[in-house]
């Protein structure tokens, strides 16, 4: 089946002309078709553009113009302006909402050659763990638990569509944004590599904000080689994002290669909650005989302040997502509700157009930001930031990468946690961490639970070291061997 490929594969392929960049997107839209009534994994699909870049491609191949991505049909997380393509954020406010302009990130993966097959779902303005908060409704995880095949899993959050039509073979990758896990969680659940580079690496420009201190681009893929070659197409230096890094971006792909032998990998203690699943406890220390056996050193590191970093995040993300979404006002684009005065309709626009989760976060981090708590929690709280900023460089010192767990557990069924938002945050709890010091970090599916869903390890690594964290994500896929499919996807 042309949709069980990799991108690595289909590269390989296109280039030997042993199909068309054609018949790969319509494989993908076929799957697309018949899946997604199901799934809910697109909220826009694009098949007429496809269907175009696909052609250009196929002329581009025969004319020896061969790019990265020349005829891969990628999905994007929509959250990601397209020019002349609907851009809602999963939100009712944004629902007629076409951007004049493409964002950095997707204009780079045009620039490179790929098909756009459509929009994915995602939590309303990527808040959320579970992508149960979508104005547009929830997504379907394509994985069953073996022992109750009607249970309806979530994909994760806030990039479960990404992640959902990745897994299902609907697209070979896909973009997403994670602002406190929302790549690597979902990764996590539905068995694939989610890769969370350093703040800066890829550009914010064109991407609607959340909490602009934490929000990063990135990518999902099914293996380590294949998030590599993405990562490498969208990362830029960008002059219109104040942010952005100028750097130069690497060859991620030569870096999976490298093996880890000589790396010191640490093993942070504070990771070691209470409660946590004996099957997540095996996993990860499968993980670190894996890198040990493959000639890592293993160090025991602290990272003290990480208690406080799930309190933490859920003021500074809060507090930036109020100011953030002020502008959705009425006035300027998206939905507007009439009222009698401009107060009225803003105050009419505002409450027909967020949901629940949305206005939960608007009004804490409005909250935290009002005269006489702002000291008390939001300042307080940038402190913290700064004490596990400075964990992570202390223990940055003594190794080159951190392995530990990626979730707490192993994808939930829809209605399980959701009447507790504090469960539901805790989700993050070894996500966040990584986003609040701008660190890279990825998830690497690397086995299965007692009920045959997949488990995730997560490797953090050094500010731009993103090749070290290639490099012993790609040994942790050599020693899994993770070759589990999901029961819902194209072809099967």
């Amino acid at each position: 089946m042309l949709t069980d490929l990799t991108i690595a594969q289909a590269q390989t392929g296109l280039r030997a002309k042993q199909f068309t960049a054609e018949e790969l997107t319509e494989a993908h839209l076929r799957g697309i078709g018949t899946l997604n009534p199901r799934l809910n994994a697109f909220l826009t699909v694009t098949a007429e553009q496809a269907r175009e870049q696909a052609k250009a491609a196929d002329a581009a191949i025969a004319k020896g113009d061969i790019r990265p991505l020349t005829g891969i049909p990628l999905a994007i997380k929509d959250l990601f302006c397209t020019k002349g393509v609907r851009t809602t954020a999963a939100s009712m406010i944004l629902s007629p909402f076409v951007p004049p302009y493409e964002s950095t990130v997707t204009a780079n993966l045009l620039r490179d050659g790929a098909v756009f097959v459509g929009k994915t779902n995602l939590d309303e303005f990527a808040m959320g763990s579970s992508n149960m908060s979508s104005a547009f409704g929830p997504v379907e995880n394509p994985w069953k638990r073996r022992q109750d095949q009607n249970a309806v899993l979530v994909p994760g959050g806030s990039s479960g569509g990404s992640a959902a039509a990745v897994s299902a073979r609907l697209a070979m990758g896909a973009t997403g944004t994670d602002t406190g896990g929302s790549i690597r969680q979902p990764a996590s659940f539905c068995g694939l590599v989610g890769v969370k580079p350093s703040y800066g690496r890829c550009s914010r420009w064109g991407v609607v904000a959340f909490a602009s201190s934490l929000d990063h681009p990135g990518p999902f893929a099914r293996t380590v080689q294949d998030s590599a070659i993405l990562l490498r197409s969208m990362a830029s230096h960008d002059p219109k994002d104040s942010t952005s890094a100028d750097r130069s971006v690497p060859d991620y792909e030569a870096a999976c290669k490298r093996g880890v032998k000589g790396l010191r990998i640490g093993v942070p203690r504070e990771y070691r909650v209470d409660g946590m699943p004996a099957e997540i406890e095996a996993l990860w220390e499968q993980g670190v005989q894996w890198l040990r056996d493959a000639g890592a050193e293993i160090v025991d590191v602290s990272l003290p302040h990480t208690k406080y970093g799930l309190a933490t995040y859920y003021i500074v993300a809060p507090a930036e997502a109020s100011s953030n979404l002020a502008r959705y006002d009425g006035v300027r684009f998206g939905q507007r509700q009439d009222g009698g005065d401009l107060t009225e309709m803003y105050s009419n626009t505002r409450a027909a157009g967020f949901g629940a989760e949305v206005r939960r976060r608007i009004m804490i981090g409005t909250y935290v930001l009002s005269a006489g708590y702002y000291d008390a929690y939001y300042l307080r709280a940038q402190k913290v930031r700064a004490l596990i900023l400075r964990d992570f460089h202390e223990a940055f010192q003594k190794v080159d990468a951190l392995i530990t767990p990626t979730t707490p557990s192993a994808a939930f069924a829809q209605g399980e946690k959701m009447d507790d938002p504090v469960q539901m945050y805790l989700n993050d709890l070894f996500t966040v961490g990584a986003n609040l010091a701008g660190v890279p970090a990825t998830s690497v599916p690397a086995g299965l639970d007692s009920n045959g869903l997949p488990l995730g390890l997560q490797i953090i690594g050094k500010p731009f070291d993103e090749e070290t964290v290639f490099a012993v994500s790609a040994e942790i896929e050599r020693a899994a061997g993770f070759t589990a499919l999901p029961q819902i996807r194209a072809g099967a």
